[in-house]
């Protein structure tokens, strides 16, 4: 005897799924960077290094003379040469005084000794003298003064920028789930 038969058939379901991606974009534009550097401030002062040299008493030594020195060196050995000469002519007036006196013969005596002046000393002397030059040195002096500047320094940072769009996922029914069953009878 045959049992009746059960056939079960099944459809499974499909389902489509459609998806749109999500889609981010993260940007920074570079910084915009400027760096100035002013120079720095030099200042230099100098006083010149100075030599002086005095030779005034090496040209008086060689009867150099400035115009003052000079007239008044010349006014002073003129006073002193007339000087002389009145001393000269009163000490012959002096001897001639004593002629009377019976002192001997003064007019040749007179008259030898300004006939024969003394001997001038003719020795080697050193013009100008030892020492007569002064030197002197001021050595020169100098001030350097560095004043720094600071770099300026101008920084904008970029901003960023961040573009986002969502994704999307949507679904549909390709195909519906389903049971058929069917009996089949035994004979």
């Amino acid at each position: 005897m045959k049992l009746d038969q059960i056939q079960i058939r099944t459809t499974d379901a499909k389902v489509g799924l459609n998806i749109i991606d999500s889609n981010q974009i993260i940007r920074q534009p570079r910084a915009q960077q400027q760096i100035e550097q002013p120079a720095a401030i030099l200042q230099i002062n100098s006083e010149p290094a100075k030599l002086l040299v005095d030779s005034s008493r090496a040209y008086r030594d060689l009867g150099l003379y400035t115009n003052r020195e000079s007239i008044e060196k010349f006014a002073s050995d003129g006073r002193q040469k007339g000087l002389e000469g009145i001393g000269r002519r009163a000490s012959q007036g002096r001897q001639m005084m004593d002629i009377g006196k019976g002192k001997g013969s003064v007019i040749p005596a007179i008259a030898k000794n300004i006939a024969n002046p003394p001997v001038k000393d003719i020795g080697i002397t050193w013009k100008p003298s030892v020492g007569s030059v002064k030197i002197k040195y001021v050595p020169d002096h100098l001030n350097i003064n560095i004043t720094r500047q600071d770099p300026r320094i101008d920084v904008q940072i970029g901003k960023v920028v961040h573009d986002y769009t969502p994704g999307d996922v949507t679904g549909t029914m390709l195909q519906y789930p389903s049971v058929e069953t069917t009996v089949i009878k035994g004979e």
